[in-house]
């Protein structure tokens, strides 16, 4: 099977678990959003939280996960002993931070605005534990090619978790956000569970030089990863420390419920980093890798585009996902879903850095990112309120992908298709400003039919000038 092949089908199965688990995952939106009065300030007090967690997760997890596919691919090293060893810094990191977390919960709740709740910020840090601890055997499971198992915990997690979403909040008509928190701890530390006899597998074994050159080259990932996770959930945090106005959570639960919607773009590209990073540091050496590179990114872009294209499409249909108190921000959603296709499009820029070892320029590019990202949003929001974070959200990521692209031209050049890749951002963008067009001027069944032949042109194009059909229908008739 062909790399690219081994892509698309890795893909699909890891989009199972991201894309369509994410999906069913967007079930609590609705939930939460129809239940928790905007007013109230409960949902924004979880994005709020939320935000807290992703940044904790990644300093605790220590850029280990892209660590261990880079030393188990090394030859010479042992794969079950690279796992051993990184999982043992997560561990010991993990035990510091809750430690800290237990002595400090009432200072550390003040410090956030939630003084009167400190079992918010206890639960939430027994959670980030457990998924820092969880982090390193899934991303085992990814070096094994173990797909099917991957998906299957993943998804094993997001049923638990709406089952017992539904129960509280629709049948028992619990509004607080409270069972949130503690219905997330309870899931996560069952998916906990399910990893015991992988990890009786294990080979155990702790080596103190092999960690000395792991962090040497997971240090500037972390760095990276802060600098990254800033860039998704700095405006979360910073909006209720700026936006001086007695409404500030119930503004920033109608951005992070809008947001919603636009991480579309977010599960697309995971679902593809999960499948394209072992295979990527897996064929480094092979003499045609660039080419491979460039061919990911071009149909990353592609395929983003389409998604892009397909959510502005269907906006009148997929706004019913929130209740209707949180539907004033869906203006956040285009400007959301640029920003994390540039996301994306860094990501896939950055093997360049991390297959020469130089990991630091990640971290450098990351931070300038983060740098404007903060300055738009620190700058912007007291007069703009939410729009100033989706808006930051694209100087973050811009600024990383354009700073990213020119030091890996001159440093490790690949050659990317520049003017194809320019051809579908062009037509991308006509095609949204007729369906911006429609849905301001026509009524909503004939803005639908009008958008829908807009995809179903674009999917046109691209099945006609990137898909092998020709190949395929050759190879259907030859079985004839």
């Amino acid at each position: 099977m062909s790399k690219l092949a081994l892509l698309a089908k890795d893909t699909a199965i890891y989009g199972l678990s991201s894309i369509v688990g994410r999906f069913l995952n967007y079930m609590l939106v609705p939930l939460y959003t129809y239940c928790m009065p905007k007013d109230s300030g409960d949902y924004g007090i979880s994005v709020n939280m939320y935000a807290y967690t992703a940044l904790a997760l990644v300093i605790l997890t220590f850029g280990m996960e892209t660590t261990l596919f880079r030393f188990a691919n090394k030859e010479g090293e042992k794969p079950d002993t690279v796992f051993s060893t990184g999982i043992g810094v997560v561990a010991a990191l993990s035990a510091v931070f809750l430690l800290a977390v237990c002595c400090l919960s009432g200072t550390i709740s003040d410090a956030l605005g939630y003084g009167q709740h400190p079992e918010y910020l206890l639960i939430m840090a027994v959670v980030t534990v457990l998924d820092s601890l969880q982090a390193l055997p899934f991303c085992y499971l990814r070096y094994q090619k173990r797909a099917v198992r991957f998906a299957s915990l993943k998804l094993l997690f997001i049923a638990l978790n709406i089952l017992l979403n539904v129960v509280f909040f629709v049948f028992l008509r619990r509004t607080e956000v409270i069972f949130v928190f503690a219905i997330n701890l309870l899931c996560t530390a069952a998916i906990t569970f399910f990893f015991i006899p992988d990890l009786m597998k294990i080979k155990w074994n702790f080596d103190c030089g092999l960690l000395r050159r792991m962090l040497g080259y997971s240090w500037p990932l972390l760095v990276l990863g802060v600098a990254g996770i800033l860039n998704q959930t700095a405006d979360k945090i910073i909006f209720p420390l700026v936006y001086d106005k007695s409404d500030a959570q119930a503004q920033l639960g109608v951005y992070g419920a809008c947001v919603k919607i636009a991480m579309i773009m977010a599960m697309i590209t995971q679902a593809f980093r999960f499948a394209y990073e072992p295979i990527v540091f897996a064929s480094s050496k092979d003499k045609d890798s660039k080419e491979y590179y460039a061919a990911g990114m071009k149909y990353f872009i592609i395929f983003t585009l389409l998604a892009f294209v397909c959510v502005m499409a269907y906006m009148n249909i997929l706004q019913h996902v929130i209740g209707p108190e949180y539907r004033e921000g869906l203006r956040t959603v285009p400007i959301v879903m640029a920003a994390e296709i540039m996301m994306g499009i860094y990501f896939n820029l950055s093997f360049w850095y991390k297959l020469i070892d130089k990991t630091i320029w990640g971290a450098w590019f990351s931070l300038a990112g983060c740098a404007a990202l903060v300055a738009v949003n620190v700058i912007f929001i007291p007069e703009y309120g939410y729009m100033a974070c989706a808006w930051g959200g694209v100087a973050g990521y811009g600024t990383a992908m354009v700073l990213s692209y020119i030091m890996g031209q001159k440093k490790n050049p690949i050659n990317y298709p520049m003017m194809s890749i320019a051809v579908y951002v062009a037509i991308a963008a006509l095609f949204t400003a007729v369906i911006m067009w429609s849905n301001s001027h026509l009524p909503a069944l004939a803005a639908l039919a009008v958008n829908t032949v807009v995809v179903v042109m674009f999917v046109g194009h691209i099945v006609y000038h990137d898909l092998p059909w020709r190949s395929l229908l050759a190879r259907l008739k030859g079985r004839r």
